[in-house]
């Protein structure tokens, strides 16, 4: 016999990261994924068979082993997912890449990385033959739809289980995170992280996610396509795939597939009801949206809310989550909810949060707009090879420092209201942008909008507003001061208005302010 662990989370355990192996045993013949762009349907048995496959082939073929890297740049398909869970099986390092990135960005994240293998999507090959490679790639795999080296070696590779123990604080994922002004960071996201994380939003959904039928639309390449599909799969739920978004086939498949639940950003949702096919959709089995990435206009969620279909706010960071916070309506009246329809709602059952003030990290008082911290189980381990970076995110008491401004109201409610660092000054205030564009997007005329400063001789710097015009719509600056004026303080309002086609944005999706600040106020 022997004394107890002093950290479990040192501890290895044959679980660990062996998602496919435990689901397979639990219900090897259940339903578990469907890739719609091939129209094939994949059990929990198969999925494991092939993630032994995979697995079999990195350790026994290429030679890795725990803590080796590997790199990925593909769409959503079942490759990923093959990838995803023969890493969880075996200890190798998942990196997805964005295929949204350039050339010269991928490159600074593959010398950082250090992969020893890159698979990548046929899709992609012009991109992937002009990358600069570092020495540590033993091995570069085609897959895809035809004839690819992914078919004929890795998927007839002989399968043996592959499975080695791991500990909750080994390191699972490699995740970049979208930035504006450099090379975007790379989140070391750990067995803890994601374990933690998938228990908080099995906890805090309100469904059970067993019979969950999930349409996921968010990239494999982003946190928030493993968010979405690791709790469902390890519940036992049915995840169906879309290679990319397309408002017409997603609005398809919801009725077909009978989709209940589903994730988005602003822009999806305004895709799809502004899609011919909006009306005719049946969408009686979709019991709940929750949208993410950034808030959610009322006027796009009426055209669910219209349709008897719950939309509500979440919220989360790569580096303290993924996932923090949902506006879950649990014990809600309907008039409830949309009342709130701007909130967050409050922290996931397991995650710590505070709103302090930006100088003194001391909490202020309810109603006061403050910085969000949080602190949990699956706060991330850091920033690969950036410890500079990790002194700006981490505060004393293990709280990450989100860098966004919220406040919460009397009753609970937590609201975003802007970023911290997009702040500019306006004859001595603070001016947020978000806050800005939040009041915008509210405008019936508005679909999307954006705020950079612009200097002024009077007040050093004003607001300028970017809009994209709504399906059908003329904004006038007229109607979008006024507008403004009922809303925030004079000080917000923009002084100066302009309507574009559409808005720049980062290879992570992000409105890209130094883009429009390049085209719309050049020094």
């Amino acid at each position: 016999m022997a004394a107890p662990p002093e950290n479990y989370d040192a501890l290895p355990m044959d679980w660990v990261g062996d998602w496919a192996g435990r689901r397979a045993k639990i219900a090897p013949r259940r339903r578990a994924v469907y890739e719609s762009d091939t129209d094939r349907r994949y059990s929990f048995g198969e999925i494991n068979d092939r993630a032994n496959r995979v697995g079999t082939y990195l350790v026994d073929r290429l030679g890795l082993q725990k803590g080796d890297r590997v790199c990925f740049i593909g769409r959503n398909r079942i490759e990923p997912i093959d990838l995803y869970m023969a890493c969880g099986k075996t200890g190798i390092i998942l990196s997805p890449l964005s295929y949204r990135l350039t050339k010269r960005e991928l490159d600074e994240l593959l010398e950082r990385i250090e992969p020893q293998a890159l698979f990548y999507e046929d899709f992609f090959s012009d991109l992937v033959e002009s990358l600069s490679l570092p020495e540590t790639v033993r091995e570069v795999v085609e897959f895809g739809d035809g004839d690819c080296r992914y078919g004929s070696e890795v998927m007839t590779t002989e399968p043996r289980d592959v499975n080695v123990p791991l500990a909750m604080q080994d390191t699972f994922l490699y995740i970049h995170t979208g930035g504006t002004t450099a090379t975007p960071k790379v989140c070391i996201v750990s067995h803890r992280q994601m374990v933690w994380n998938s228990v908080d939003l099995i906890v805090s959904a309100t469904d059970a996610m067993t019979e969950r039928s999930e349409l996921l639309i968010f990239p494999f390449f982003h946190i928030g396509g493993w968010n979405t599909l690791t709790p469902i799969f390890q519940s036992g739920g049915y995840t169906v795939l879309m290679r990319q978004f397309d408002p017409g086939v997603a609005l398809d498949l919801i009725d077909r597939e009978k989709i209940n639940h589903m994730g988005a950003v602003e822009a999806m949702l305004k895709f799809m009801a502004d899609h011919p096919k909006f009306g005719e959709a049946s969408l009686e089995s979709l019991t709940g949206i929750t949208t993410a990435g950034a808030p959610c206009a009322a006027v796009t969620m009426k055209h669910f809310w219209d349709r008897g279909i719950p939309v509500s706010q979440s919220y989360g960071l790569t580096e303290a989550g993924p996932s923090n916070f949902v506006h879950s309506g649990l014990d809600e009246s309907w008039e409830e909810l949309t009342e709130h329809h701007a909130s967050i709602g409050t922290s996931f059952y397991h995650c710590d949060y505070r709103i302090v003030d930006d100088e003194t990290l001391e909490p202020v008082a309810k109603g006061e707009e403050g910085v969000l911290l949080m602190r949990s189980l699956h706060n991330f381990d850091g920033y690969l090879k950036q410890p500079e970076r990790n002194e700006k995110v981490f505060a004393e008491g293990g709280w990450i420092y989100s860098g966004d401004r919220a406040r919460e109201d009397e009753d609970g409610y937590v609201y975003l209201v802007g970023r911290a660092d997009n702040m500019f000054v306006s004859g001595g205030e603070n001016v947020s942008p978000e806050e800005i564009e939040n009041v915008l997007t509210e405008h019936p005329a508005v679909a999307q909008a954006a705020v950079i400063p612009m200097n002024d001789e009077r007040w050093g710097q004003v607001p300028l507003a970017i809009v994209v015009a709504a399906q059908g719509e003329t904004p006038s600056e007229e109607d979008m001061t006024r507008h403004c004026n009922t809303q925030l303080a004079r000080y917000k309002v923009p002084k100066s208005f302009v309507v574009a086609d559409s808005l720049p944005l980062t290879g992570a999706g992000k409105i890209d302010r130094n883009a429009l600040a390049r085209t719309y106020t050049p020094s």
